[in-house]
This record gives C-alpha cells, structure tokens and sequence, in this order.
C-alpha cells in the first residue's frame, strides 16, 4: 500500500467514524481530496484507490491536470477564490464550484458555461468568522445572492460552503459550521432545494460532520504537507 492510499484510508476512517458518532447516516458525507500543488502522480494514486472528487484553488495549475486525467472520469471541484478573468476556464472545465461569493462571479460562470454541459454545480462561500483576509459573502447578504442565483439558467445552486479561522477546540470549530447549518436551513425555508453542505477539512472535519456537513475537502491529511503559493 502506497503513503497516499494508507492516508486516504484513514481520511475515509475518520469520516466513517465521525458519521457515527455523531448519529449521521452511514455514507452521509463525500469526500473532496483537495489536491492543489499536488503532482498528477499523487492524483493518480488516489483514484486508484476509488477516490473520484479532486478540489483545486489555482487554475492554472488544475488545468494540465484535467487535460492528463480526461480519461479518468473524475469529478472537479473549483474550491478556491474567483477573478473575473478565470471565470470562462473554471465554467468550462469544472463540475463543482464551492467559492462563489459575489453576483457578478455567478453571472460570469452562469454565461459562459457551454450549453452542452450539465449546469454547473455551485456552493456559496460564506465568510462567517468575518475574516478580512478571506472571500465570502456575508450572512446578511445570503438570502440575496441566494436568490439570484438559484434563477441563473447554467447553474444549480446545491448550497453553502465555509471556511472558518482556525481552532483546535472540538466546541469552538462547531460554532462556524453551525451557524453556516442555521443559515442553510433558512434558504430551505424559504423554498430553495439545497442539498449541500462544503465545510470540513484536514483539522476539523469531525466538527463539519457533527454539524451537517456533506462535503468535506481534505488535503494535507492524504497529501502531507504542502507549500503555499500565490494565487
């Protein structure tokens, strides 16, 4: 057994785990390998051992990736930041988009999604810690974006995705992923078909589960460590 197959193992252990502990559904919750400045081989590895949903936040680096790996089948996830000047590439190549954060963005990826695609699956990123230094949408702001959104014809709004500050307390990485619950349950509310939850990664995916997560984007765990670049 391969490093990444034996990480990816105990990634699908600690999800397995945390389903039933916190009295979720067996099978409840997907994995995203988040597999940015990860070489193809290391992605290959991984879809040798049944993983089919990569994430990648840079796209210059995920697209000779997606052109490599066509063959494959796999499920592309965009879970980093939007520019404007990205947004034809990311409609194009991508199946999920979890970081959309502003009108203007769903519009663009709404446009110039080739119409002989599936729409578009995308999440809404919601800054719940408030935090200057990271994208999202604001908790009042939702509602609007939400509802703009849902109206766009080549794409499908499946639901909220959050990343909090970082903690170490089980209680306190809770308290974000709840109140990302709480908001989500309220566009349910109010009639939109929601069906996912992107929260959880490397540190605190038992918290994003105990609180309603059905995607969580892991990547250090299965990957190891990795430098950080400039988007």
């Amino acid at each position: 057994m391969t490093q990444i197959a034996q990480q990816l193992a105990e990634v699908y252990t600690r999800i397995a785990q945390a389903e039933q502990r916190f009295g979720r559904p067996k099978g409840s919750v997907s994995l995203v390998a988040a597999s940015k400045t990860c070489p193809v081989s290391a992605i290959r590895a991984a879809v040798a051992c049944g993983q089919r949903a990569f994430g990648e936040n840079y796209l210059q680096e995920a697209l000779p990736k997606i052109k490599e790996l066509e063959t494959e089948g796999l499920e592309w996830h965009f879970i980093g930041p939007i520019q404007s000047n990205k947004t034809r590439d990311i409609a194009t190549h991508f199946d999920w988009v979890h970081s959309v954060a502003r009108l203007k963005i769903a519009q663009r990826l709404s446009q110039q999604r080739p119409p002989e695609l599936a729409p578009l699956n995308v999440c809404l990123q919601v800054n719940i810690s408030g935090e200057s230094s990271k994208s999202g949408t604001t908790a009042q702001e939702l509602a609007e974006l939400a509802t703009a959104v849902v109206e766009m014809p080549r794409l499908s709004l499946r639901g909220l995705m959050t990343l909090p500050a970082l903690n170490s307390d089980l209680e306190a990485q809770r308290r974000p992923f709840r109140t990302l619950h709480q908001l989500w349950e309220g566009l349910r509310q109010k009639g939109l078909t929601l069906d996912s939850l992107s929260m959880g990664m490397t540190d605190d995916l038992e918290a994003a589960i105990a609180e309603g997560a059905t995607l969580v984007r892991v990547g250090t765990a299965i990957f190891g460590s990795r430098p950080r670049k400039d988007r």
